[in-house]
């Protein structure tokens, strides 16, 4: 049986406060350093077949500590762009105080497989975990049914992979 642990990249200076979306230039802070490298600590000792992660530099950061904790991993270089983070569209950048007083901010709450963010590259939370899902599933193939893989991703790309992979609707992703 294929096991995927999903890992979602540490704190940045912007987490919680900002939608960064996929603001390029985004590293870790030193709090998300020292979670980066307690993570790779606990994940030594568990054998992967490959480090699978988004482009971002956060993500990045993430999966080389991880990949270093190991002495380096032949695979932790792969970098798949359907696992970066969702395209926020006109929201990206903006805070979250902000975007929480928006009436789509409901829709993404409670009814996210309805919502598409706003501006002309605003991707809608369907067509995230399409590409999400197609993601892993070709990693799946890929690495064989037996592999061991981890990958690196954003908070809601991952809801979205754990909603499938547990057959719930995505609109149940949130909870």
């Amino acid at each position: 049986m294929t096991l995927v642990p999903l890992v979602r990249h540490g704190l940045t200076a912007a987490t919680g406060t900002v939608l960064t979306g996929r603001t390029p230039g985004i590293p870790l802070d030193g709090r998300g350093r020292e979670q980066a490298a307690a993570l790779a600590a606990r994940l030594a000792a568990v054998p992967l077949d490959a480090i699978i992660t988004s482009p971002l530099e956060r993500c990045r950061q993430t999966a080389d500590a991880i990949a270093s904790a190991r002495n380096g991993h032949p695979l932790a270089g792969q970098e798949d762009e359907r696992l970066a983070e969702v395209r926020y569209g006109d929201w990206t950048g903006k805070p979250l105080k902000r975007l929480a007083k928006e009436p789509l901010w409901r829709v993404v709450q409670a009814h996210p497989s309805g919502a598409r963010f706003p501006g002309e590259d605003g991707e809608s939370m369907p067509d995230v975990q399409h590409r999400a899902v197609g993601a892993v599933r070709e990693w799946n193939a890929r690495l064989g049914r037996d592999a061991t893989y981890l990958i690196c991703s954003h908070g809601d790309v991952i809801k979205s992979l754990i909603a499938d992979s547990l057959g719930m609707h995505l609109d149940l992703f949130q909870r």
